[in-house]
């Protein structure tokens, strides 16, 4: 498709979903204009849920009257229009796989993100102190740039429990970063991807919150230069891919068979932490509870159920309930004995 006006892409430094689709459309080589969301510059169109990014499409006129939210719609939104660059992977049973990382990096790996933003005193101190740049200026008077400060502290610190960062769940949080850093060193030792020589949705999933958890959180980037500078390294590659030479058409995503050992381990890890969470909260919020928990190598984490998240397992489960029969096959192969297999059971 030829695009005579670029996109518009709403949304702030420190926000991982914001930074995720920044990626995706540098990647993809779409023409956009980033535009800080709530800022003086920010004149998208209205949208249903007050979330960020926010993709606005033009018209013919180069009008703006068009706006979504959501950055999995929204990749898939930019498939539709553009066809050069594409992240889903030809084969369905590949494809099928590069949606669950992302999945797992959109539900999953932002209570990491979260929890080490928002659980340090230094982190803390110095998110309240960013934040408010993105949307005050850098003109922002000193006297409500301190009022932003602490009304985003407080707010933020007081939903920890809501997500998931309690001193009870944190060993399991900060151990599966941990275990994410590790994996993923150990796949880039010999790939720049997770399932080719292409990024896929997974990829920029795993991006969006580890670029916030290696450049922009205190104690979580420390641990990134110290136990994994391969992944901080990928993670600076990521946020502009659009020097990369991809493959032409569908060529460049690794066959079905031929799926890595290293992106199977990162399927186990997968299976050992998002897979029991998501079953939990699907099972909390049909029964209408007030909490939702689970055993995550053998310690128990709770937090609120979340109403997304339930929607998110019933996607996976029509994405894998779309496959023809030979390929639900195949993927039940590739997810045997990852612990990922409940969540299409």
């Amino acid at each position: 498709m030829s695009q005579r006006h670029p996109l518009l892409l709403g949304g702030g430094y420190g926000s991982p979903y914001s930074i995720k689709m920044r990626g995706v459309l540098r990647y993809r080589q779409i023409p956009f204009r980033w535009i800080l969301r709530g800022s003086k510059w920010d004149n998208l169109p209205d949208v249903p849920v007050q979330i960020i990014p926010v993709i606005a499409f033009p018209n013919d006129d180069g009008d703006y009257t068009e706006a979504m939210v959501d950055s999995s719609p929204q990749i898939m939104r930019l498939e539709t229009m553009f066809n050069e660059r594409s992240l889903v992977p030809s084969d369905p049973v590949v494809a099928f796989i590069d949606y669950l990382i992302e999945d797992y990096g959109d539900e999953w790996l932002t209570k990491p993100m979260y929890h080490y933003r928002w659980y340090y005193d230094a982190a803390i101190d110095k998110a309240s102190k960013l934040l408010p740049l993105d949307r005050g200026g850098l003109d922002l008077p000193d006297d409500q740039w301190q009022q932003m400060h602490a009304y985003i502290s407080e707010r933020q610190i007081g939903r920890r429990a809501m997500v998931g960062s309690t001193q009870e769940n944190r060993p399991i949080i900060e151990d599966s970063y941990q275990r994410l850093l590790a994996l993923l060193s150990a796949h880039f030792e010999s790939q720049m991807f997770l399932l080719g020589d292409r990024p896929g949705r997974g990829d920029f999933g795993l991006f969006g919150q580890l670029h916030q958890l290696v450049s922009w959180e205190p104690e979580s980037a420390r641990e990134a230069i110290d136990r994994a500078p391969r992944v901080r390294n990928w993670v600076d590659r990521m946020d502009d891919l659009s020097w990369w030479e991809t493959p032409a058409g569908d060529a460049g995503w690794v066959d079905r068979d031929a799926i890595s050992d290293t992106t199977v381990a990162l399927l186990h890890e997968v299976g050992r932490t998002y897979a029991p969470f998501m079953i939990a909260n699907a099972a909390a919020l049909q029964a209408g509870a007030d909490e939702m928990s689970c055993t995550i190598d053998e310690q128990t984490y709770a937090q609120a159920p979340f109403g997304y998240q339930g929607k998110c397992l019933v996607w996976l489960r029509e994405q894998y309930a779309a496959l023809s029969d030979s390929d639900r096959s195949a993927v039940d192969a590739i997810l045997a004995g990852t612990g990922c297999e409940v969540l299409v059971a």
